[in-house]
């Protein structure tokens, strides 16, 4: 498994195309996939790990634990895509869209282990302050 950490500030420029940090590229290069992250963020993954969601997908919706809508909904949402030469991948404007995303916008690009995420910025801030207190043992 290619492991992801880190938090990397970034900005989309006004073509919706987001430059990945270096330390991320050589293992997303050539081609990876965007799709629906959790807590509305936008997920990178290789290939590898895309095969891997399909997979499990499948199986969670021919045991029953997810639905025919949500398998859907999942697949038309993944976005096979390149990294140009600077490093650079297009994010689509209903990924951009559904993560709180514009064109010329701030982001936070951040390792997840197994994937990296896209996320609006403040959003993120929330999420990682929610799981730190978790991390700590504190309620909020």
């Amino acid at each position: 498994m290619q492991v992801f950490v880190g938090r990397h500030e970034r900005q989309l420029d006004p073509k919706g195309r987001l430059a990945l940090p270096a330390t991320f590229r050589s293992r997303l290069e050539p081609r990876c996939y965007l799709v629906l992250g959790q807590d509305k963020c936008i997920a990178v993954v290789t290939a590898e790990v895309a095969e891997t969601i399909a997979e499990e997908i499948t199986a969670a919706v021919k045991r029953g634990d997810k639905s025919e809508q949500e398998r859907r909904a999942l697949a038309a949402s993944m976005v096979e895509v390149a990294v140009d030469a600077q490093g650079r991948v297009t994010i689509d404007e209903s990924l951009r869209s559904y993560a709180g995303l514009t064109p010329n916008s701030k982001v936070i690009v951040a390792g997840a282990f197994d994937r990296v995420e896209i996320w609006e910025p403040s959003r993120n801030e929330r999420v990682i302050a929610l799981g730190t207190e978790a991390i700590a043992g504190v309620e909020l």
